[in-house]
């Protein structure tokens, strides 16, 4: 069963950047599907943005165009480059693969 741990979260000015990065331990890596979430203090968890086994992105309207996806399968990681964040951005910030493995979580905090 593979397993993922989130990292690179931290406090960050608007208009800022963070990458952040999303490590699998197990085999296989390479025939799942990631995807990001996030949670804001009161708020339900949202999608973000994920990732298809074959490289494919899709992203949730209000990050487009500022965030950018992408995968390394010999390293087995996924990373979320996030530009230009805003405050509402805020929120811990999981991966989980299609096969229902979820990370512990990052936050980040875009204030001034």
């Amino acid at each position: 069963q593979v397993q993922v741990v989130e990292s690179g979260g931290g406090l960050v000015q608007p208009g800022g950047s963070l990458r952040l990065s999303c490590a699998a331990s197990g085999s296989m890596f390479s025939i799942y599907g990631i995807d990001w979430y996030r949670q804001a203090p009161g708020r339900q968890r949202e999608w973000v943005a994920g990732i298809t086994s074959g490289g494919m992105t899709n992203y949730r309207d209000s990050v487009k165009g500022r965030f950018a996806i992408s995968r390394d399968n010999v390293k087995n990681t996924v990373y979320l480059q996030m530009n230009s964040l805003k405050p509402e951005d805020t929120a811990v910030y999981y991966c989980a693969t299609d096969s229902g493995a979820w990370g512990q979580g990052t936050q980040v905090t875009v204030s001034s």
